[in-house]
């Protein structure tokens, strides 16, 4: 799944704001998580537990991992509860 994006188009801060996503800011990469589409599965935390610490507040850190590690776990996510921003305009 592409974490950029809803029904193939590019997602901005206000539309995921409108269905109810949480900004966690980064540097270069701002996470977006959506509890109530979250299905638990786990890739985020076991994709790279320095960003996603469930036992943490707050639970993401974006910086704790490389812009490409970030999206590389977020793309995992299969019910789409993560989506991210780059700030580079990629």
């Amino acid at each position: 799944m592409d974490g950029s994006k809803v029904n193939n188009q590019s997602v901005t801060e206000e539309m995921l704001t409108e269905q109810g996503y949480r900004k966690y800011l980064g540097e270069d990469l701002d996470i977006y998580y959506n509890k109530d589409v979250c299905v638990h599965i786990g890739n985020c935390v076991r994709g790279n537990p320095n960003v996603f610490e469930v036992g943490r507040r707050p639970w993401i850190i974006a910086d704790n991992g490389s812009i490409e590690e970030d999206i590389q776990v977020i793309n995992t996510c299969p019910s789409g509860a993560l989506k991210y921003i780059r700030k580079d305009g990629k």
